[in-house]
């Protein structure tokens, strides 16, 4: 119930926001989608804060306003508070609280003010909470928002307080394992990706993907563990794994070429209970510059999961990634620059190799690739396919339902690498669950919460479905040419119906007498056609 509460609060809250942008003129605009995810970074800080003191002190916690008695405590008492939280929350005075702003907006530069306070608790947090480039330099939390706003920046800026401090608060959700961005992202991205070419996307993954793989990843007992995603977006992805293993029994370990990316991430690990891992999450170009090293060599991971870009121009690095060092790497190649459509450069299939290469022995990963890949006849697909045969280590492979992801009609399927998994592979043909919605201008499709479960219980239990699953040895998938898609393996069913000699003749007669008929009616319109084109013709 409170994480029904939490979305449906989010959602009121993003409406509200929306409205204040919308008033200003930031209507489903990309500058709107950076206020409302900053917003939303201030407003969670700020709960946060109130839930760990809320533990720490039960005075604060029994106060008719937790605020005002926050703020009229001593600063030695103040600080012992502080030293208490430690990393669990950013470290805010009492005039960056929400509350504080609402109470002084009426000063002059009131932007200004609010510009300073975000910036202030930036810098004051900067140590557990930066992120690092993969140069070495620190992100801070908050951009600068005011030079969003061209006019009436006070009055925008008093009108985000009035909502913010109005709103519902999200302490009780700090309970819950939750990954706080996909709500919010799943929301806003059906208004920015119709217009903006789907950049949002990288962003989000849908919860039913992410719960899919969490599930058939896991098993019981694992502790102190990596996991690792290369293309980390917000995290859902280690979120959801994260949670199934015990945040307090593995380490996140990320890099995003995108900044906003991994400044999103960085939330997500501070509100659950992930703090200790921000210094793993790393803003760079993974194909490029990996980060995680130990030593001179690429450190390898017990888990990886991955929702890759799949086709991007990368051709400005292209030539660099194909050196000696690279080799092993990048064991099936690289694609080649083509003449034309650069941007469909088939990026997905150099993450599926790093991510191969970045795997501990005896590890697991999951990655989704585009359903193309698990049949292509030729080039690095096909590679790849036979080096996870050959190495005995594929789990399986899920095919999902087109429209899963609502930015992109591409269709997706999930392939588990396991380096324990010798024996027999699971190969799932999910296209026909769901249910189709409309979202504004798109369809996507969503998995009611029986059908996630009957593809995790199929998968884990390896059991053979008809029209569903099916389950092959290495040597069948061999033959079948290293085909991952699960239709080539399905029996052909042959129905048989015992039936009389006077039963048969009666049918064939039956069928000889409609077909006779449907070839009369073809022959008269065929005629009657001539006719017309005759006429026609005479004309």
């Amino acid at each position: 119930m409170v994480i029904v509460e939490f979305e449906r609060e989010t959602k009121k809250l993003i409406d509200s926001l929306k409205a204040v942008c919308a008033n200003f003129g930031l209507g489903n605009d990309g500058n709107e989608f950076k206020i409302i995810t900053q917003v939303f970074l201030y407003k969670f800080l700020n709960d946060k804060f109130a839930y760990e003191i809320k533990k720490i002190d039960e005075n604060i916690k029994n106060a008719p306003s937790w605020e005002e008695y926050y703020t009229n405590l001593s600063q030695e008492q103040r600080n012992k508070i502080l030293r208490r939280i430690g990393a669990k929350a950013a470290k805010l005075k009492p005039e960056y609280l929400i509350t504080h702003l609402f109470n002084i907006q009426d000063s002059p530069d009131f932007a200004q003010t609010f510009d300073d306070t975000l910036h202030q608790i930036s810098i004051e947090n900067n140590d557990i909470f930066s992120v690092k480039t993969e140069g070495g330099a620190k992100i801070e939390l908050f951009d600068t928002l005011s030079k969003y706003i061209i006019d009436d920046k006070d009055a925008f800026f008093k009108a985000i307080i009035n909502k913010l401090v109005a709103a519902f608060s999200f302490e009780n959700i700090f309970t819950q394992k939750y990954d706080f961005y996909a709500t919010i992202f799943e929301y806003l991205i059906k208004d920015y990706n119709s217009d903006s070419g789907g950049k949002y996307a990288e962003y989000y993954t849908p919860h039913a993907v992410a719960k899919i793989m969490a599930a058939i990843m896991v098993d019981e007992g694992v502790s102190n563990v990596t996991c690792y995603d290369p293309s980390a977006g917000s995290g859902t992805l280690l979120m959801n794994i994260a949670h199934a293993i015990g945040e307090d029994r593995c380490s996140i370990y990320s890099q995003d070429i995108s900044q906003k990316s991994s400044s999103l991430l960085r939330l997500n690990l501070i509100l659950n209970n992930l703090v200790h891992s921000i210094s793993n999450v790393i803003k760079g170009n993974t194909l490029l510059t990996p980060y995680h090293k130990e030593g001179e060599t690429l450190q390898k991971f017990d888990y990886i999961v991955s929702n890759p870009p799949f086709k991007t121009d990368f051709s400005d690095y292209r030539d660099d990634l194909d050196s000696k060092e690279n080799h092993d790497r990048f064991f099936a190649g690289i694609p080649k620059v083509p003449a034309k459509k650069k941007e469909s450069m088939a990026i997905y299939s150099m993450f599926l190799q790093h991510i191969i290469y970045s795997l501990k022995k005896g590890g697991k990963a999951a990655v989704v690739v585009p359903t193309g890949f698990i049949t292509a006849q030729s080039g690095i697909d096909k590679k790849i396919r036979e080096h996870l045969i050959e190495k005995k280590m594929l789990g399986g492979v899920v095919s999902m339902p087109s429209n899963i992801f609502a930015t992109t009609g591409t269709n997706v399927s999930i392939i588990f690498i396991d380096d324990t998994n010798k024996e027999n592979v699971v190969l799932i043909d999910a296209s026909n669950l769901g249910q189709k919605i409309k979202e504004g201008k798109n369809q996507k499709t969503v998995l009611q919460e029986d059908e996630e479960q009957k593809i995790i219980d199929t998968f884990n239990d390896k059991v053979q479905v008809d029209d569903f699953s099916i389950v092959v040895s290495y040597d069948d998938i061999k033959q079948k040419n290293y085909s991952f898609s699960t239709g080539q393996y399905f029996d052909v069913k042959i129905e048989y119906v015992d039936i009389t000699k006077d039963e048969f003749d009666k049918k064939l007669k039956e069928y000889s007498a409609n077909l006779e008929e449907m070839f009369n009616e073809s022959k008269s319109l065929e005629n009657e056609i001539q006719k017309q084109l005759k006429g026609l013709s005479v004309e």
